[in-house]
């Protein structure tokens, strides 16, 4: 085995993502990337450092033919890992990211679905209520829910379908795995290829979620008498908070699946063992239903779509507050 192995194999053994490793070492993460990726070597004294904090000695970091030494149990840092980790083949690593590049697509369009939804209803509404329209408002609001409906009947089955698929892979968030040879490089040469990709969704998205008040802002300032003016710019406004948050939901699922494969960020074996992978989407699932509940409740779709750029920073801090937990 030689030395990039044997760094993945102990970083893996002891629970710690590239970034944990790379912090007690003082360096990146992007060093302790290539050196897995055996595109670089690390120093003699960054050998050393490695040896004390795995619990090895550097005879068997630089020797390919050492066997691998029993790591104590000060160092497992009191995580159990006792069970044997599951073993991850390269076909069944391809299927995955595969899966989940499907299912980031179809996701993502039924979350867009759902907050583009009531768009229809709100023209219809306005247009028929200022004479626009020769229908009633009742007429329009009838309309109007029937699309609403259609929309998210269409994501629902968008997600049952795609977390059928992706429960069959549920073992990546929650069991230790090991990865057969190749599989690793192979993952984060995706991961590379894909992190622009990544960074650029990531920012887009996230921008037009805070822009997103000022087509309304804009119509309610020229002139905020008009309602079919106003509904315009609501409409805008859900628009591009639809189009945001399918961006950023579209590039962070497939992140997220070359993270499971890595057993990186929340998918460590630390934090496997907190068993707090529920949280994300049991929140979002509740987002979604209150934002639907309390808008078909009161029929105020005008104003209910506040609740997804509240809900979005609120998740921030709900996770930083989660992790501090899991940390202590």
């Amino acid at each position: 085995m030689i030395m990039a192995d044997k760094i993945i194999d102990l970083r893996k053994k002891n629970g710690w993502s590239q970034e944990e490793l790379a912090e007690q070492l003082g360096v990146s993460r992007q060093s302790v990337s290539k050196w897995e990726g055996a595109q670089s070597v690390p120093d003699l004294n960054k050998v050393i450092a490695m040896a004390q904090v795995f619990g090895v000695s550097t005879d068997y970091l630089l020797k390919d033919d050492m066997e691998a030494p029993q790591i104590s149990e000060d160092v497992r840092q009191d995580a159990e890992y006792d069970e044997p980790a599951r073993r991850v083949s390269m076909e069944e690593a391809n299927t995955f990211l595969n899966v989940t590049a499907q299912a980031s697509r179809e996701i993502s369009l039924g979350v867009m679905l759902i907050i583009f939804s009531p768009i229809l209803i709100l023209v219809l509404t306005t247009a028929a209520e200022a004479g626009r329209l020769s229908i009633s408002v009742d007429q329009g609001g009838v309309m109007g829910a029937i699309f609403i409906l259609i929309l998210v009947a269409i994501a629902v089955l968008l997600f049952v379908k795609n977390g059928l698929q992706l429960s069959k892979f549920d073992y990546l968030e929650k069991e230790m795995i090991d990865t057969e040879y190749g599989v690793t490089g192979m993952v984060k040469v995706r991961k590379d290829e894909n992190e622009r990709t990544f960074t650029m969704g990531l920012i887009i998205g996230i921008l037009l979620c805070v822009l997103s008040a000022v087509p309304i802002l804009v119509c309610v300032m020229l002139n905020q008498s008009d309602e079919i003016l106003v509904s315009v710019g609501v409409s805008l406004t859900l628009a591009m908070i639809a189009i945001g948050v399918w961006m950023i939901v579209r590039v962070s699922i497939v992140w997220e699946g070359f993270k499971k494969l890595l057993e990186e960020g929340d998918y460590t074996r630390i934090k496997k063992k907190s068993n707090n992978s529920m949280v994300g989407g049991i929140y979002w699932a509740l987002v979604t239903a209150g934002y639907l509940g309390y808008s078909f409740i009161t029929m105020d779709w005008k104003h209910s779509w506040i609740v997804w750029p509240i809900a979005g920073i609120l998740y921030g801090v709900i996770s930083q507050v989660v992790e501090a937990k899991m940390k202590k």
